[in-house]
This record gives structure tokens, C-alpha cells and sequence, in this order.
């Protein structure tokens, strides 16, 4: 295992940007960014003796100060969708900016993936960085102390920990956005990509994406991939997906999806103990990456971990409603195998 760090840039302050490269001993190399704690590359060994890099993103910090599809991003204070933007809590209202229409997504404008964050632990296996969200950052009560770890083990698993801890009663639910091609990030499409999800109920949405309340069942719908289907075979019904499945794990880390690129036959499990997954397939994605490539329409898949959308507004879902001293503590691995 080894760790090194590198110039990744630099902010519009002048503040330097640096990217911190984990490598483990089967040949797999992650590397994160302390601008916005994103998850830059990921190269995992494909059994063919090739090291794709499955992860879109960009190739310093210019690309990731002007994210527009979140790519490798840590999502906070809240991820996802907040109606009207705008809620209640301890008998207040609390009013966000509305970057989607009238509602607030991703606690927009003012990122946490555009911000520069403390590399607070630095190991031969991990980093963990730490951002310090004011209380009212973004609209939001409270103050909260955000750790996010990254650690890559000689399993060819990446495992991210979240530790949040508020100093009054707020709303806390992070995710990685990042976007997968098991492919290789620079592959085109990913609706050849096989999809496995253990979930038997998702929360159908409306016109503005926003989730009726209703927890329903996947069966008979586009939704349901408890069998191994190709992301085509659902995005060809739906435009693609963009939608939140309801996972049973009891807060237990247990494999939510298994992922599985059709041509390197690189798989990817994902573990998580939180209450939710949104898959995402970026049917509108259209922006410059690495290396000179142009990332279009479906060219990654995200598997974001999360809260329900809006669960602020239905109190039937799952609340990530956290008391002062009491910590947002979650986990999501991803664990990769190499194709035959």
C-alpha cells in the first residue's frame, strides 16, 4: 500500500489544490482531490493485464470548479431533491436557494464539491478530509463538522465513511456522486452495463422529480432489476433512470447492486447501510473530461447512497434529521473483480 500526493491546481483565491493517490499491492490506484473531496480516478486491474480508469472526471481543479453533473462529488449538506425549497424543522422554516426550478438540488449553489477541504489523516491505506459546514451554510441550521473517508484495501475494494457531527438539531445526508463506466471512463455509453439491485420497491416521482410519498413495488415495472437486466432495456422504456429504490439493510452495511461493465466483464459490488439508492444514468450528460474526451449522453452510471429524496416532506420515509452530538455515521464500499 502507498500513498502520494500531487499539485492538482489551484483555487480562484490562489489556494493550491492537491491530489492524493492511494495504490494498493494488486495494481488498483485511487485518487481523490481535496477540492470537493472528489473522487478523481479510479483504475482497477481487468484481468487482461489492463488498468481502466472506470470513474468520469477531470484532469485538474478547473474541471471540478465548474462541476455541472457532480462528477466524484461528496453531496452535502443534503443530497438530492428538497420541494419548494424549503422546510420545517424545530417549529422554524428554513429556506434554500432554488437551483432546480422552485426546488433545491444537491444544496445548491454553494457546493461542498467546489469547495477546498482539510486532508485531516493521511495513511498508507486512506485519507480523510474534513469540511467545516457554518451554521446556516446553505440555508441549513446548525453547524457541522463533516469527515469523509476514503480507503482502498488489497481486496480491490474502495470504502468511503461518512462522519458528520452537528452542533444543533439540522438536516445531514452526504453521497458520493461519483459516475461509473466499467468500461473505462472514456468507453462512450454505459447502457450496455448489467445491473443486479437487491431493492423490491422504489418512491415514484412526479413531473418535477419529486417523490409522491408512495413507497411502491418494482414489480412489473422498468424499475425492477432484482434480476440482472441492461440499463438499455429500462432506459429504452423510461428515457433513463433517475430514480430512488428503497433498500432493506437495517442499517447494516449489505450489498445493495452489482454492476458489471459488457465489455472488460469488470464488476462492481456496492455496499451500503443506508436506507437508499438513486441510479442515475445522465441521459443528458454533455461535458469535457479527461484526457481529451467529450462525456455524452449515458457515458456513466451513478449509485448514489443517500436518504430518500425530500423525505424532509414525508415523514413515511426514512429522516436524516440529526440532534446536536448526534453523529451522520454511513458507509458505502465498492468492491471490484476483474472480468475473465
Amino acid at each position: 500500500m502507498s500513498l502520494e500526493s500531487y499539485a492538482f491546481g489551484s483555487m480562484p483565491d490562489g489556494r493550491e489544490v492537491r491530489l492524493h493517490t492511494l495504490r494498493n499491492s494488486r495494481g488498483m490506484k485511487v485518487s481523490v482531490t481535496d477540492l470537493g473531496a472528489c473522487l478523481v480516478s479510479v483504475r482497477v486491474p481487468d484481468g487482461r493485464g489492463g488498468r481502466p480508469d472506470v470513474c468520469l472526471g477531470f484532469d485538474g481543479a478547473t474541471g471540478y470548479l465548474g462541476n455541472t453533473f457532480c462528477m466524484g462529488a461528496i453531496v452535502g449538506r443534503n443530497a438530492n431533491r428538497i420541494a419548494g425549497a424549503r422546510f420545517d424543522l424545530m417549529g422554524t422554516t428554513h429556506h434554500l436557494a432554488a437551483n432546480m426550478g422552485p426546488d433545491n438540488i444537491h444544496s445548491g449553489p454553494h457546493f461542498y464539491f467546489e469547495r477546498l477541504w482539510t486532508l485531516a489523516r493521511a495513511r498508507e491505506d486512506s485519507i480523510t478530509l474534513n469540511l467545516r459546514s457554518r451554521r446556516g451554510d446553505q440555508g441549513f441550521p446548525g453547524a457541522v463538522d463533516v469527515n469523509v473517508t476514503y480507503t482502498l484495501t488489497d481486496e480491490n475494494e474502495l470504502r468511503i465513511d461518512y462522519d458528520a457531527m452537528p452542533d444543533d438539531a439540522t438536516v445531514i445526508n452526504l453521497t458520493c456522486h461519483a459516475m461509473w463506466n466499467l468500461n473505462g471512463h472514456a468507453a462512450g455509453s454505459v447502457l450496455g452495463h448489467t445491473l443486479q439491485l437487491e431493492a423490491d420497491a422504489y418512491t415514484p416521482v412526479d413531473e418535477r422529480m419529486l417523490p409522491t410519498g408512495e413507497i411502491a413495488p418494482v414489480d412489473g415495472t422498468p424499475y425492477d432489476l432484482r434480476t440482472p437486466k441492461t440499463l438499455a432495456a429500462g432506459a429504452a422504456k423510461l428515457g433513463g433512470y433517475d430514480i430512488n429504490y428503497v433498500l432493506h439493510n437495517d442499517e447494516h452495511l449489505e450489498r445493495a447492486c452489482t454492476l458489471t461493465g459488457d465489455r472488460t466483464g469488470i464488476s462492481m459490488d456496492v455496499y451500503t447501510d443506508s436506507p437508499g439508492l438513486q441510479l442515475y444514468t445522465a441521459p443528458t450528460l454533455d461535458q469535457d473530461g479527461k484526457d481529451g474526451v467529450h462525456y455524452g449522453s449515458s457515458a456513466g452510471v451513478a449509485l448514489e447512497t443517500q436518504f430518500y429524496p425530500d423525505f424532509v416532506h414525508h415523514k413515511n420515509f426514512p429522516q436524516g434529521v440529526y440532534a446536536a452530538g448526534h453523529a451522520f455515521r454511513f458507509t458505502t464500499a465498492f468492491a471490484f473483480h476483474a472480468g475473465a
